[in-house]
């Protein structure tokens, strides 16, 4: 996953180089943004993935299914 978020910040990165170099320029665009993009990217993707873990466990699983039951069964849950 970090080698995803380096890959996307070189990308923007790049962009914004090749954008200043034809003379294009936004203000927003900046090597900041890039960096905040790239952070917000990388915390949404951990999110996602622990989304899914949490997910996968709970409801669909074997494993998870038979855990779910028995706390029911305890009232643990």
């Amino acid at each position: 996953m970090k080698d995803m978020t380096i890959l996307i910040g070189g990308f923007l990165t790049g962009l914004l180089l090749f954008l200043g170099t034809i003379g294009i320029s936004f203000d927003w665009f900046t090597k900041e943004s890039i960096d905040a993009f790239v952070v917000l990217f990388a915390a949404g993707a951990a999110l996602f993935i622990n989304i899914y873990a949490v997910w996968k466990n709970t409801y669909v699983s074997k494993k998870g299914k038979v855990q779910d039951r028995a706390l029911k069964r305890q009232n643990l849950k």
